[in-house]
């Protein structure tokens, strides 16, 4: 087992890692890339997102719509808040919030609505463009479970 370090021997031992470690957490954070040379995304989204490597990083597993109860709401409206309520409740944990996000992947069981998706996604971020995937399939995990997403956060 390794010996246990002092706080300024460990900051010595990973200033390598991390340079200018004093200023990891100024400037801007995560930055939207739209060239002008491509055609704009077709929906409230971000082709790209660019974000400094000094942050801290949060990547999910797929969330699904579980709630708090341990119930499973029946319509994809609903699943879509339940999973975004979570989302929500992992990114706060996480000391982080929906402007951190910057990526969502996002699995909707084929023949689903995508408009409440869309819109549960896009009042959960307040605007935020993020980079955005969304892939229908035809089964998840769960048959009662319509929809599960992914993200990347990074602060």
């Amino acid at each position: 087992m390794a010996p246990r370090l002092d706080g300024q021997a460990s900051a010595r031992r990973r200033s390598h890692l991390v340079p200018n470690c004093l200023e990891c957490h100024t400037g801007w954070v995560n930055r939207e890339i739209a060239p002008a040379s491509i055609a704009p995304t077709a929906a409230n989204y971000a082709h790209a997102i660019v974000s400094e490597s000094t942050q801290r990083w949060l990547h999910t597993s797929g969330i699904v719509p579980i709630a708090p109860d341990g119930s499973v709401p029946t319509s994809i409206a609903e699943q879509a808040q339940t999973v975004w309520a979570n989302l929500t409740a992992i990114l706060a944990e996480a000391g982080m919030s929906p402007r951190d996000v910057v990526s969502v992947t996002t699995y909707v069981m084929n023949g689903q609505p995508l408009a409440p998706v869309m819109a549960a996604r896009d009042s959960a971020l307040g605007g935020h463009r993020v980079a955005s995937t969304l892939v229908t399939v035809p089964a998840l995990a769960r048959p009662e479970w319509l929809m599960e997403i992914a993200l990347v956060a990074a602060h």
